[in-house]
């Protein structure tokens, strides 16, 4: 009996003593484990956070002056996609907004505040051209006026009508512009593209024109 007992204390023992270095061993190796991952992440280069480019307003490819207005205005795609015009980020006119047509599209806007005036779209294959010019001769000094072609611009304009849009073409070009009712110089906003079948991008008309740019607040 008392061989059997001491057998016995002998096997607790050594199990205690197996259960001890086991876990000695657990314990080291997550210590080692451990300060390796620190060593590691110290030298870790540092995560790089993706950054979103900047937004300039309407989409400019950078920032006007605090001074400035900004505008972006884009022709209309043959006769599928309608011009759109914008203006401090807010878009004026466009085929989402359905304030376009054919012809020649007008957006007016105050010089002083930036506060849109008015919009409107004129047919100048079907339409009445007496309309654009009494709406022409209407615009008050001081007011910002963008204008976008869409589809055929040109077939119904007189002399009249194209002295009051001074250099506009002629049949089915594109053209985009942005002035101002009472300046002494020419607009330096102006692109125009004419209708040649030679050249056009489109079965019939040219490609389309994109013109950005800032546009000094009037103060006086």
């Amino acid at each position: 009996m008392m061989r059997a007992g001491g057998l016995l204390k002998l096997a607790v023992l050594v199990s205690i003593l197996f259960l001890a270095v086991f876990l000695a061993f657990e314990l080291l190796e997550s210590r080692v484990n451990f300060n390796l991952g620190k060593v590691l992440a110290r030298y870790a280069p540092a995560e790089t956070v993706p950054t979103r480019p900047p937004h300039h307003k309407c989409g400019l490819s950078k920032s006007c002056p605090e001074d400035h207005f900004v505008f972006k205005i884009t022709s209309g795609a043959a006769s599928v996609v309608g011009p759109k015009m914008c203006f401090q980020d807010n878009v004026l006119m466009s085929g989402v907004k359905n304030n376009v047509g054919r012809g020649i599209n007008i957006a007016l806007i105050n010089g002083k505040t930036g506060e849109l005036i008015r919009t409107d779209s004129f047919d100048m294959w079907s339409g009445d051209v007496n309309q654009l010019i009494k709406f022409l001769k209407e615009i008050e000094d001081g007011s910002i006026v963008m204008m976008a072609t869409f589809d055929d611009p040109a077939t119904k304009l007189n002399d009249e009508a194209r002295n009051l849009i001074d250099g506009f073409g002629g049949l089915r070009d594109n053209w985009v512009f942005v002035g101002g009712k009472g300046i002494k110089t020419k607009s330096p906003f102006e692109q125009h593209i004419k209708n040649n079948a030679e050249t056009n991008k489109y079965e019939g008309w040219p490609e389309v024109l994109e013109m950005e740019g800032c546009i000094p607040i009037k103060h006086q």
